[in-house]
């Protein structure tokens, strides 16, 4: 083959350059993002360097000697970093395969008619130098995309971080950071925002992934199910994922806060939600309301979604863990004093008594006891405490201090008893709360 290529080369490159017109043309007609931007003359040059190095590696290959790939490399790394799909330059290699053959064909027939027999040895030889080329740009684009996207990424994670984190003291201008961020991000400038905090996944639970879940309503490469993640009819959630947990920046629009639950529904974990805000700039303080909200969801009730704004008395008693157990202490020191038995009665009476919004009867039917028996233990707890039910302010410190001790029973503590008042392992008491069927009215 290289002999052949050497007796008619003179005529194969007037043949070649011709075939580079038809190249370009074809180029620019099936590839126009790649190819208008250069105009018919580079696109002409370029294509007459991909025939000439085509017909090179041919003659390299019948040497033994390795074909040149270089070129190849990078006209895939140039096309994924522009963003071009990759099947248009596949497409012309094999197109520009064809073009050679047909001109080495014609231009042996013309120069030595008895040569031709000799030419279909050269031609497993020709497809093989067009899959080195193929398979060299297809590396190449893919791993330039990897790299373009892990850059992506990265600085996706850092514009969210500035977001959620807040751009810091150091930064002249924060509301101006936070905005060039969210500006960067796609977001608007002013609009209806929330952040979703998750609670980091337990290893092996359903549907978790590398860091914890499959995450919906990401639009921006976040690792949401199928092609961009985004959830029809849902909001906009971009993620931020790190090692202890994945946190949401949601961009509402018209859909309701409540929208953000139902889109977490089907994820096996708790959640807390912040309430909504008008600007990026208020988006950090938005991610730590967003965590105390998370605080405040019980971790034996499993998976669920807290929103701050339900949760209120319970994020007061989160937010200052010292001023919470202080409370506990004053208001119900005296219950917690009791026995374990008792007084986990009257906490659960004080608590059923107080979801059912004070109302004696209904109390009574959750907890399966008689109206008097539920109005003799809120007496008790009355003259433990000191406080009277019947008095707002003494109502809301005994709301608190119920919140509280529910938070401490929560809490992670050593294996060496529960406190009292605490729900331990074992049977589930007479008199504890239990959800009736029925609403109070």
């Amino acid at each position: 083959m290289e002999r052949i290529v050497e007796e008619i080369r003179e005529d194969l490159g007037r043949r070649i350059a011709l075939a580079a017109d038809r190249l370009a043309d074809r180029t620019l007609a099936e590839d126009p993002a790649y190819a208008a931007p250069l105009g018919r003359a580079a696109v002409r040059e370029r294509m007459h360097e991909t025939l000439h190095r085509i017909v090179e590696g041919l003659v390299s290959a019948s040497r033994g000697e390795p074909v040149e790939v270089a070129d190849a490399r990078a006209a895939g790394a140039l096309r994924a970093g522009q963003g071009l799909p990759l099947d248009p330059l596949r497409r012309t290699y094999r197109y520009g395969g064809r073009l050679v053959w047909q001109c080495l064909t014609e231009a042996v027939a013309a120069h030595d008619r008895a040569a031709l027999p000799r030419l279909p040895a050269g031609a497993g030889a020709l497809w093989d130098v067009l899959d080195q080329l193929t398979d060299a740009a297809s590396e190449a684009y893919h791993r330039a995309g990897a790299e373009h996207g892990e850059r992506e990424r990265e600085r996706r994670a850092a514009l969210l971080d500035t977001l959620l984190d807040g751009p810091g003291a150091a930064v002249p201008d924060p509301e101006g950071a936070a905005a060039s961020a969210a500006a960067r991000l796609g977001l608007r400038e002013r609009g209806r925002f929330a952040v979703v905090v998750l609670a980091p996944v337990r290893p092996g639970a359903a549907g978790a992934g590398v860091t914890g879940l499959r995450l919906p309503g990401d639009t921006g490469g976040g690792p949401g199910p199928g092609g961009d993640g985004q959830v029809p009819g849902a909001p906009r959630v971009l993620w931020r994922v790190r090692a202890d947990g994945e946190t949401g920046l949601a961009e509402l629009g018209h859909h309701p806060l409540e929208s953000l639950r139902t889109l977490l529904a089907p994820l096996p974990v708790r959640a807390g939600i912040s309430p909504v805000v008008g600007t990026p700039a208020e988006l950090a303080g938005a991610r730590r309301l967003a965590e105390l909200a998370l605080r405040t969801a019980p971790p034996s009730a499993g998976a669920g979604a807290a929103l701050l704004d339900e949760r209120l008395p319970a994020a007061l008693v989160a937010a200052d863990p010292e001023l919470a157990a202080r409370l506990r202490e004053v208001v119900l020191g005296p219950v917690l004093a009791l026995p374990g038995q008792e007084a986990r009665v009257l906490l659960a009476t004080l608590g059923t008594w107080l979801s059912c919004q004070g109302s004696t009867t209904y109390a009574a039917q959750r907890l399966y006891c008689h109206r008097n028996t539920v109005s003799n233990r809120l007496r008790r707890l009355e003259q433990l405490t000191g406080r009277s039910l019947s008095d707002p302010a003494h109502v809301v410190e005994l709301a608190l201090a119920h919140a509280a001790v529910d938070r401490a029973a929560q809490a992670p503590r050593p294996t060496a008893g529960p406190p009292p008042g605490a729900a331990d392992d074992g049977p589930t008491p007479a008199g504890t709360a239990r959800r009736s069927p029925r609403s109070p009215g």
